[in-house]
């Protein structure tokens, strides 16, 4: 585990953990995150440590520089690396096992652990010592940050520390109103759907099928607990069936349950018409198919220029409603649950 420690800025403490690095014969890693003043801080390690010697290396400079800068230190011609945030990419020096990070206080618990990570890859005890500004106020966020990181040391706490980490920043509530940031005006569904709306427009794609679709029939269709026993898998249908978006993909699931559960029974096979029901009503843009007054089978559509098609090209007597909505008069006393899916699916698949 890499020794873990958090303290204020204090020059005799980076003079000893620089010197204690140098006496084992290793190197130095010193993190200063701003291209800005990073020169400025070379001469204060320079004057903390005046027989180190030090190299500056950061994203702005050429591609060459910063390559000469990393080919000289993993070679050992110098001491300490005073370097941005730009070693935390998969640098491997098995020589440096000691890391000063300043103003830790700035970084996220992700980008500390990633830091610290470059040490502890050799035979030596590693240390890692996480500086704050002496003047700055911590403030309470960055101070369980830093606690958390300083108690998290030990091999293999990356998952610790994310989960440490969603409590700190707080992880929203998926399933429920408890949302972060904007998302909770309008829903992480509608977000996402929105999203994908916005990336397919720039990509100048055509406009995603909409396939939220309401059927309220009279119909049971579920998965029986003695066909899928196991909860989670039960869910995963669910959720195939709830983001169906083509017969392809209906079909396959279709397949998928016979190969894995056997003979589908008929509360699933209900399930998988009402799926195959939704896709061409999403088709004809219908929002909603529904039973009224117990004798009437109703289409709602948000497209009205699809009404008279349907009426013309149905061979059952539709009658029109309204400008978005057309039904058709049925006895539900004669027809059992499978036969009135199947008039549903007889008046879609109009042609």
């Amino acid at each position: 585990p890499v020794q873990t420690k958090v303290s204020r800025f204090d020059e005799n403490l980076v003079k000893e953990a620089i010197t204690r690095e140098l006496n084992r014969q290793g190197q130095i890693f010193f993190v200063h995150n701003r291209v800005n003043d990073i020169h400025v801080m070379q001469q204060r390690l320079q004057h903390i440590v005046p027989d180190a010697s030090i190299v500056v290396g950061h994203g702005q400079m050429a591609e060459g520089e910063l390559e000469k800068v990393m080919a000289q230190f993993v070679a050992g011609e110098f001491d300490i690396l005073l370097a941005t945030t730009i070693i935390e990419n998969g640098l491997d020096i098995p020589n440096a096992n000691t890391i000063l990070i300043n103003e830790a206080d700035r970084f996220g618990l992700s980008e500390l652990h990633q830091l610290r990570g470059r040490v502890g890859r050799y035979k030596h005890r590693a240390y890692c010592y996480l500086l704050l500004d002496s003047t700055k106020h911590l403030n309470p966020v960055a101070a369980k940050r830093l606690q958390a990181i300083e108690h998290y040391s030990e091999m293999g706490a990356g998952f610790a520390i994310a989960m440490r980490d969603l409590e700190i920043r707080g992880a929203g509530n998926l399933l429920g109103t408890e949302q972060s940031g904007h998302i909770a005006a309008i829903g992480y569904e509608m977000y996402c759907q929105l999203l994908e709306a916005v990336v397919r427009q720039l990509k100048r794609m055509p406009a995603k099928l909409s396939i939220d679709i309401d059927i309220d029939l009279p119909v049971e269709a579920y998965v029986p607990e003695d066909y899928i026993p196991d909860r989670s898998q039960k869910v995963e249908v669910y959720r195939r069936l709830y983001q169906l978006e083509s017969f392809e993909q209906l079909n396959k699931l279709r397949s998928e349950l016979r190969d894995r559960y056997g003979p589908l029974p008929k509360a699933v096979k209900r399930l998988v018409k009402l799926g195959k029901i939704k896709l061409e009503a999403a088709i004809w843009q219908i929002n909603s198919v529904f039973i009224e007054e117990d004798r009437f089978l109703g289409f709602r559509f948000s497209d009205s220029s699809r009404v008279k098609q349907l009426i013309s090209e149905c061979k059952l007597p539709l009658r029109k409603a309204d400008d978005s909505k057309v039904y058709v008069t049925l006895n539900l006393e004669t027809l059992t649950p499978d036969r009135l899916l199947d008039l549903v699916q007889s008046i879609l698949q109009a042609d």
